[in-house]
């Protein structure tokens, strides 16, 4: 038989950490007498970040007195108090290894049922003084569990928690969190996983990704499995490449064919792929930039298409000083957004320079003259700054069944064989007539405020998000859970003395400056240059911050539960041992 032992509450609050402000409902005290459970959590209670701990799915969290005894001895302290891990119910009994995902328990007057492990967050070990404590819960079997509330009611401290239902899969909490987060996964555990109607909707995705790149003995990949393959590089590092020509596309883009110095074909790309090239751009060191493929590989080579930018030290060096039989140092094509194989219609959208990897999908479709339905989309500032206008109009008269709608936001343009281009920008109105399908995947590349507001009209017209895929060149979109945003800041070297270590280059912030072990990982440095980072557990075990390696070499200062996948690096747990370039 389990008891609760204590009803613990806290509603969020500010906490100052690392010289930032982050909202947490980590700091739960116990409560005397009865409190009332209601669907969303215990009454008093609130969680600060309702995307990761919060709502129907995660309406209590509970932890076991026998973890509390464990971690007494393992971290030697005396101070553990209920709460003290976040939980809203500490029990007697319930152990990890036993629960089961779908178990049904009556509290009180209340019913539950479990619905997944906790979820992997720096914010306990932020909130019992132990930054490794994420990992230490799964490594250690101990996370703990959150529960769904079927029946609302009261519960005290000494009620009795009574099983009224087994789970249908008799998968334990420990062996699913073992699933998500540990290697040596076994495939068939995570297929019964995806078979338990209690697994919380965010578990059950990333599961499928998982089960569909661990197929079972004698199976293909699970279909409709939404996991990418792995971004493995076809050479490692930088190697230099020749300039075969320059082309000026228009007063602000040119485009720079590049080829093998030896004349073998280079290796064949996937259209919407990019090359990262490090030039010496003067006096200043080397520089790393990342550009589209502007075109399907051809013949072996590659075309990349870089626009001149105000003060822009790279850019202005290739439309001035580079000239053909030039080499520069190209990493190896890479990158996720890539045109995937299908039946279904496709849309390619573009802004300005956001063309050069949508215009690579077209080269792709127009080389085997695709059958399915294509709308072209693209904004430009007039007619002159409208790169591969006849190119893309060509590629698209090659195909049977594309239309393309064209926008200048100077100046309307009635243009010749018919092109016309609408002035201003797409709305939903000026894309009607497009017959824009709602079962469409469609790729957007532009300057952000470009994909936001067309991916919303696209969302309107009744796409999936999942179908509607967009490139970012400059730094991604933050994720640090809980940490109040603060005033956006342009990335810059890191500020005080400079290091004397390694160079580090952040190619999407071009960034590059010497390491220095005051900065304890390559997270910490990137966060000291104001680049946005993507993170939660800060301690190897999420891979939130898993970041492609384009070149050098890193040590793990803290292993990873489990290694990312070949090419990517855990940024939040590592540190250089050769000169490193992110993709960051």
């Amino acid at each position: 038989m389990a008891t609760l032992l204590s009803v613990n509450v806290g509603m969020p609050e500010d906490v100052s950490w690392q010289g930032r402000t982050v909202r947490t409902g980590a700091w739960k005290s116990p409560v005397d007498g009865p409190r009332t459970v209601r669907r969303l959590n215990v009454d008093g209670d609130g969680q600060g970040d309702l995307a990761g701990h919060g709502g129907e799915i995660r309406a209590v969290l509970v932890y076991q007195l026998q973890s509390y005894r464990y971690w007494q001895k393992h971290l030697g302290r005396d101070d553990l108090t209920f709460g003290i891990f976040g939980e809203n119910f500490t029990v007697d009994g319930l152990p990890d290894d036993e629960v089961c995902i779908g178990d049904r328990y009556r509290v009180g007057e209340a019913e539950f049922e479990v619905t997944q492990p906790r979820v992997t967050c720096y914010r306990v070990g932020m909130r019992l003084g132990e930054p490794a404590m994420a990992a230490l819960l799964v490594a250690h079997h101990r996370p703990g569990f959150y529960l769904r509330v079927l029946t609302e009611g009261r519960v005290r401290a000494g009620d009795e928690i009574t099983l009224t239902r087994k789970g249908p899969g008799e998968l334990s909490v420990a062996d699913t969190d073992a699933l998500l987060y540990l290697p040596g996964r076994d495939p068939e555990k995570l297929r019964r996983a995806l078979d338990i109607p209690a697994l919380s909707p965010g578990w059950q995705r990333s599961l499928r990704e998982l089960a569909a790149a661990h197929p079972a003995p004698g199976r293909s990949g699970a279909p409709g499995g939404t996991r990418r393959p792995a971004d493995v590089p076809v050479w490692p590092g930088f190697k230099p490449l020749r300039v075969a020509r320059i082309v000026r596309e228009t007063p602000a883009v040119t485009s720079v064919h590049l080829s093998a110095p030896d004349g073998m074909p280079l290796p064949e790309a996937r259209a919407g792929q990019y090359l990262s090239v490090r030039l010496f751009a003067g006096d200043f060191g080397p520089a790393v930039r990342s550009y589209s493929l502007s075109r399907a590989p051809a013949a072996g080579a590659y075309r990349i298409s870089v626009k001149r930018e105000a003060r822009g030290r790279v850019s202005g060096y290739v439309h001035e000083r580079l000239r053909p039989g030039d080499l520069l140092d190209v990493a190896a094509p890479r990158g996720t957004f890539v045109l995937e194989e299908g039946t279904g219609p496709v849309v390619l959208a573009s802004a300005g320079i956001g063309i050069t990897p949508v215009l690579a999908m077209l080269h792709q479709l127009a080389a085997v003259r695709d059958p399915r339905p294509v709308r072209w989309i693209h904004v430009a500032h007039d007619r002159a700054h409208h790169a591969f206008a006849a190119e893309s109009h060509a590629l698209l008269a090659r195909l049977p069944d594309a239309r393309e709608q064209l926008y200048y936001t100077a100046e309307a343009d009635p243009g010749p064989d018919g092109r016309h281009a609408v002035r201003g920008r797409p709305t939903a109105a000026s894309l009607a007539d497009l017959g824009l399908s709602a079962d469409a995947d469609a790729y957007l590349c532009g300057p952000p405020a470009f994909m936001d507001d067309l991916g919303a009209v696209l969302r309107e017209h009744g796409l999936r998000p999942e179908r509607i895929h967009t490139e970012r060149f400059s730094a991604l979109p933050a994720v640090n859970p809980g940490v109040m945003p603060a005033t956006a800041v342009r990335p810059h070297p890191p500020s005080g003395p400079p290091g004397t270590g390694p160079l580090i280059t952040f190619a999407r912030s071009g960034i590059t400056t010497p390491w220095s072990p005051a900065h304890g990982s390559l997270l910490e440095l990137a966060e000291a240059c104001d680049i946005p980072t993507r993170w939660s557990c800060r301690t190897g075990v999420c891979h939130t911050c898993a970041t492609h390696l384009v070149s050098g070499g890193i040590t793990y200062t803290t292993p990873p539960l489990e290694p990312p996948e070949a090419g990517t690096v855990l940024v939040c747990c590592s540190a250089p041992a050769t000169e490193v370039v992110l993709d960051l």
